[in-house]
């Protein structure tokens, strides 16, 4: 995501009962929202945004997060002649109901030739003294736990739930899963008649 947050972190505060941190997203109005339902209503009637990465405004360079965001707008986008911005999202209203359409995403792959540049083992020999380094920077004191370097908790959280017998699933979750089930074609019913949450 190029915002602050993304809509899948939102349904999770939503899920949970929880608040959004302030500054994720605004109203119409410019104002911070942080009921996180209240978010999800409001994006799905076009009358809230996500902030971009950085936030709004200038004070904390909001204005940097908005050229990535175009830049990857561009690049997903215009190269391809696909949908962009609100186009992109899958939830809308029609007659004052809520509905849903599939979602036409576009995606940018770059494949770069690393010894066009120089030798593999110089290449990976500073991408591991980079992430060391990164890892072993002097910490904010008040802060909690150690520095992670990009996908690292997300492997860890990996290879925590592969050696536990998988992810937990929240159970507002399950009852979403199940209701989405409940309303497949018979079909479908029939292959997902017991989710492996339920006992």
């Amino acid at each position: 995501a190029t915002s602050v947050n993304q809509r899948g972190k939102i349904e999770k505060y939503a899920r949970e009962s929880l608040p959004m941190p302030p500054g994720a997203v605004i109203c119409a109005s410019g104002e911070e929202l942080t009921d996180a339902n209240q978010i999800l209503d409001e994006l799905v009637a076009r009358r809230a945004a996500l902030t971009p990465l950085g936030g709004a405004g200038h004070e904390m360079a909001g204005y940097k997060g908005y050229g990535y965001a175009a830049t990857v707008e561009i690049l997903c986008a215009a190269l391809q002649g696909n949908k962009w911005g609100e186009e992109l999202s899958d939830a809308y209203i029609e007659d004052g109901v809520k509905k849903r359409r599939p979602s036409s995403l576009g995606h940018f792959f770059i494949a770069i030739n690393v010894e066009s540049f120089t030798s593999l083992d110089e290449f990976q020999r500073t991408c591991g003294q980079i992430l060391r380094d990164l890892r072993g920077s002097e910490k904010d004191p008040n802060a909690g736990g150690r520095i992670y370097t990009a996908g690292e908790p997300e492997h860890l959280a990996w290879v925590h739930r592969s050696n536990t017998g998988g992810t937990p699933v929240p159970k507002k979750l399950q009852e979403d899963m199940a209701q989405l089930r409940d309303n497949f074609p018979a079909k479908l019913q029939e292959k997902y008649r017991r989710l492996p949450f339920e006992k």
